[in-house]
């Protein structure tokens, strides 16, 4: 293993790989020596992504349990057995609770939550099977909070956490950890539609929700997404065995 590139030989494979956080990840765990692969919905940010990268661009909906299973095929034919999971796939919807519909809840909980099992369950005997494997859930402060107007979006994400901590304490003496990294708002194009989305419900300026949403965050800034590439880089490390079961806060002092 090469200073340099620490995951040299090793394969990660980021749901949600197109943009954003996803997409920063890939850069940095390609730098570090893994071989990539991306899955998302659309595939022209995922090739995009992917030529920068050297890795595989993969079509997948988390939504739906074949999509995933044919994907993961073809990840395993593109880069061989999976070592590091980064499970990034998520979106987002804003309502008021009392107009919140079993429609949005479903969506929700269908692509955030269970996606997140069924994309775990999917690599599992790849990462059962191998030293320090790594799975790193992309959680959010709304693991941590309640958040008006996002009930369904919350409860997805509370649950990702109850997800982890399960299978972190249930793995625990295996060569496998489970971790979650908590963001706050981060400057990505997920925040761009928030801010889209509270602009709708508010009435207020695009300019206004921006503030709004930024100082959300008690740094008053968004956070960089290579912060938080950053950290799943780190978690992935070999030197990061020790790190099972927790819920890393990257949100500039909001939890505090």
């Amino acid at each position: 293993m090469h200073a340099d590139h620490p995951l040299d030989g090793r394969h990660a494979l980021i749901t949600g790989g197109g943009t954003g956080i996803g997409a920063a990840a890939a850069e940095l765990l390609s730098a570090a020596g893994a071989k990539i692969s991306l899955l998302g919905r659309r595939i022209e940010p995922l090739q995009e992504v992917a030529s920068r990268v050297a890795g595989a661009a993969i079509r997948c909906d988390v939504a739906v349990p074949e999509s995933i299973q044919k994907a993961f095929e073809e990840a395993r034919a593109a880069n061989g057995p999976i070592d590091l999971l980064i499970v990034n796939a998520g979106i987002a919807e804003s309502a008021p609770f009392h107009r919140m519909t079993r429609g949005a809840w479903d969506r929700i909980i269908s692509v955030n939550l269970t996606g997140a099992f069924d994309t775990v369950q999917a690599g599992l005997p790849d990462l059962l099977n191998t030293e320090d494997a790594r799975v790193v859930f992309i959680a959010s402060v709304a693991s941590l909070r309640g958040v008006p107007y996002a009930a369904h979006y919350a409860a997805s994400k509370h649950g990702l956490l109850g997800l982890m901590r399960s299978m972190a304490a249930e793995y625990a003496k295996s060569k496998m950890t489970v971790n979650a990294i908590c963001p706050g708002y981060v400057d990505t194009p997920m925040t761009d539609q928030s801010v889209a989305r509270v602009s709708q419900i508010t009435g207020r300026g695009e300019g206004d929700a921006r503030s709004a949403i930024t100082n959300m965050n008690a740094s008053g800034r968004l956070v960089d997404p290579k912060a938080i590439a950053n950290l799943v880089l780190t978690l992935c490390l070999p030197l990061s065995r020790d790190i099972n079961g927790a819920a890393i806060t990257i949100d500039g002092g909001t939890s505090a």
